[in-house]
């Protein structure tokens, strides 16, 4: 059966017209478009400049069902959810705690007596640029500045070392423990923008301690004036020994003393030249002992070693005098882990490194997590408000002031400023604590530690209360002049300024935060030791030189920045230089190419990667041919997309009748 044809309809005279207006109305919008003006590359330089500042405080913002919303089952249930994520939020802190004193613990183990023997020289202590970079190298070998600055103490108290040689060790110990929160922004360096704030908040503390140092040590050794200041100050009050607190170390101990217990004395033996400390282990055993003194018959050397010439005899060729001798017994051992344990101290140390590392960075990833799905809605709004929030004007100066005390009472009640400004990092890097506020709680848990060891030196006998009691001082006035020098006018708080320079390049190149711990609390000091050793001549040689060379270019890079007119044309800006001389970009090749080195499954995924950014932008090169060489600006591609639709849409109306 043939099929049915049917003949086409024909478009009539009308249908004529109405599609001949339609393709003039789409050739005069063509035209229009042809025409159009070429977009100005200062717009987008406009728009760019316009992008959100990075240290703006993000928004938490909540994401699930307003509470508003909620029947009575619901609400119960999310204030149990809360409740609960309170209570594992306190238990990963205890954690996040209890794992800084077991990574204390295990440094001391690994290089206690190390730190020991680094103490032995005196004749390097006696130079302060030794002793401050020796304050630094010890306060990392133990994690603990309060262990370092118990060392300082019993070399002071046995005559080892004068209070005046032990200043500037006192200033590196306060150097040395702000690396442990430095440490801890770097498990925040997955995200860009919190890796910045969290880097920012750890290094303000670093960049105080250090141009505190570099102000008050020259300062110092000139005048003298933080010895005079505490010599008056022991000598004008009689305090008597008193006892100093233990407060979280009531709860904390409970479980750190059940892992791991170490006798700090040896560390301080070391120190003071003692040779029986050398060959005991920092590792207690014997928890309880008991000291038995009775007088018994000792063989001298001579007789000039006798007690007294009523009681010195002889027995031939022995010389025998009757002396008080101490005995220690022995009543009942620790019972931590590692009490029977048949390994080193070394090895021990390793293992408690390890494990304090792992749990430290894992209660740190969960606390974050929690702190981020707590802190959202009005709960992070009102938190937010009363951390950050300055009191009204005339009184906005006093807030900063509170924050200090603020820091100061939290650092006295954990006993560590590592522990604080460790916690606050985190806070720091997802938002809710701004750099600003955290610089003076900072500044306050300074404060906070050296009131800590004024009221442990307080529980020293009574020979050697003033010295201990003076090098606590010490430490005490050298912050609160690092206050009064970086704090109270806001054109001097330079760690800001400097932290949030820092927050930006790391944000860029995120191995530079490992180079700058590496750099500045290893190799510099260092650098600095082992000049030291070879003779105050090699080291005024070298070191004035490479000083007045770092003055040079931080005057340079203030004038291109402020007043490029006061500098000649070649030095408005280090274009003269090599790259590698004046930016990090080719430092950034050296170490991706090194890092794609170090495995072979790094370099499979580095070729897959870069495979597949070819094949993207072969792909926009096809899509973009024929028109975008045209063109200085690429925002005209834009046009280019346009008109490309307008022709397709006219082929379509000419092909399509109606």
């Amino acid at each position: 059966m043939d099929s049915l044809q049917l003949p086409l309809p024909q478009p009539t005279d009308s249908q004529n017209k109405s599609k001949e207006d339609q393709d003039d109305k789409y050739s005069e919008k063509y035209k229009d478009i042809k025409a159009s003006p070429a977009y100005s590359t200062m717009a987008l330089v406009e728009e760019d400049s316009e992008e959100p500042d990075p240290w703006d405080l993000p928004e938490l913002k909540d994401t699930g069902v307003p509470w508003s919303a909620l029947d009575t089952k619901g609400k119960v249930l999310r204030v149990l959810v809360a409740v609960l994520k309170f209570i594992l939020l306190l238990g990963f802190l205890y954690m996040f705690i209890c794992s800084l004193d077991i990574l204390s613990s295990a440094f001391q183990l690994v290089g206690g007596k190390t730190a020991g023997n680094i103490f032995q020289d005196s004749s390097v202590l006696s130079n302060p640029l030794a002793g401050l970079v020796i304050g630094v190298l010890v306060t990392l070998l133990v994690q603990s500045s309060s262990t370092s600055s118990s060392i300082v103490v019993s070399m002071v108290s046995s005559g080892i070392l004068t209070v005046q040689v032990a200043v500037p060790i006192i200033m590196g110990t306060n150097i040395g423990t702000s690396v442990t929160n430095t440490l801890v922004a770097m498990t925040q360096a997955g995200d860009r923008s919190t890796f910045r704030r969290a880097f920012a908040g750890a290094t303000v503390h670093d960049f105080f301690n250090w141009l505190s140092v570099l102000v008050l040590l020259p300062l110092e050794v000139a005048t003298g004036y933080l010895y005079i200041l505490t010599k008056l100050i022991t000598d004008s009050f009689q305090i008597q020994s008193g006892e100093a607190p233990d407060l979280l170390n009531v709860i904390t101990d409970v479980l750190t003393e059940s892992i791991i217990q170490l006798d700090e004395s040896v560390i301080s033996g070391i120190a003071t030249g003692n040779p029986e400390a050398q060959h005991k282990s920092l590792i207690k055993t014997w928890c309880q002992t008991y000291t038995n003194t009775t007088l018994k018959n000792v063989t001298v050397p001579g007789p000039e070693n006798c007690t007294s010439p009523v009681l010195c005899w002889f027995d031939g060729n022995d010389t025998i005098t009757l002396k008080n001798v101490s005995e220690i017994h022995n009543i009942k051992k620790c019972d931590h882990l590692f009490v029977d344990v048949n390994l080193s101290d070394l090895a021990v140390g390793l293992i408690l490194l390890t494990m304090a590392l792992l749990v430290l960075c894992s209660c740190l990833i969960l606390i974050v997590k929690l702190l981020n799905s707590m802190l959202k809605g009005q709960v992070a709004s009102v938190i937010k408000k009363i951390l950050n929030t300055d009191f009204p004007f005339p009184f906005s100066w006093v807030t900063g002031y509170i924050a200090i005390l603020v820091g100061a009472g939290m650092t006295f009640i954990v006993q560590s400023s590592s522990v604080f400004t460790s916690a606050i990092t985190p806070l720091v890097g997802i938002g809710v604590i701004s750099i600003e506020r955290a610089y003076p709680l900072s500044l306050g848990s300074n404060i906070g530690t050296t009131t800590t060891a004024i009221l442990a030196a307080m529980a020293s006998p009574g020979d050697t209360l003033a010295n201990a009691l003076q090098i606590a001082l010490v430490h005490f006035l050298f912050n609160i002049s690092g206050i009064i020098l970086w704090y109270p006018i806001p054109f001097t708080r330079l760690p800001i300024r400097l932290a949030k320079s820092l927050g930006n390049i790391t944000a860029t190149y995120r191995w530079f935060a490992a180079a700058y711990i590496l750099i500045c609390f290893f190799f510099l000091p260092l650098f600095v030791f082992s000049l030291s050793l070879a003779g105050w001549q090699v080291l005024v040689g070298v070191g004035v030189p490479l000083l007045v060379m770092l003055i040079v270019i931080v005057v340079i890079n203030v004038l291109q920045k402020r007043k490029p007119g006061c500098l000649p044309a070649a030095l408005r800006s280090w274009d003269f230089l090599p790259l590698w001389a004046h930016s990090l970009a080719p430092w950034d090749k050296v170490v991706g190419v090194l890092a794609a080195k170090c495995c072979c499954c790094c370099k499979c995924c580095q070729v897959a990667n870069e495979e597949q950014e070819h094949k993207v932008q072969e792909s926009v090169e096809n899509s973009t041919n024929g028109h975008t060489a045209a063109y200085d600006n690429p925002a005209m591609s834009a046009d280019k997309e346009v008109e490309n639709e307008i022709k397709l849409e006219l082929n379509i109306l000419k092909m399509t009748p109606l």
